[in-house]
């Protein structure tokens, strides 16, 4: 189990699907870069703002810059910011497990 109580399965198996940011589409990486943008580094990111629901559907990967500016917002909420309208973001750019939350409700 890491650091924020995601299950070793869990984890690996959103690292295999999440290879770029479920927002906004840009390619991550692992580590803290020594020289470069940190908004490029992959984050844990609860789909709906609730730590207690650990399963595939609500964990993904996200750049840092994402789960920034998200924050603790709805989904439905962030998605209508100024943050997503400038970066076009929304829901036919995000990733397919942010579609289904939203088909969901969220």
């Amino acid at each position: 189990m890491n650091n924020w109580g995601i299950p070793d399965w869990l984890e690996k198996e959103v690292k295999e699907r999440d290879k770029t940011c479920v927002y906004c589409g840009i390619k991550m990486v692992d580590k803290m870069p020594t020289h470069g943008p940190r908004k490029t580094v992959a984050t844990w990111e609860h789909i709906i703002n609730d730590e207690t629901i650990v399963n595939r559907e609500n964990i993904a990967l996200c750049c840092c810059s994402c789960n920034a500016s998200k924050g603790a917002k709805t989904l439905s909420e962030w998605l209508q910011s100024k943050y997503c309208s400038d970066r076009d973001i929304n829901f036919e750019t995000v990733a397919p497990i942010i579609k289904h939350a939203i088909n969901d409700g969220q």
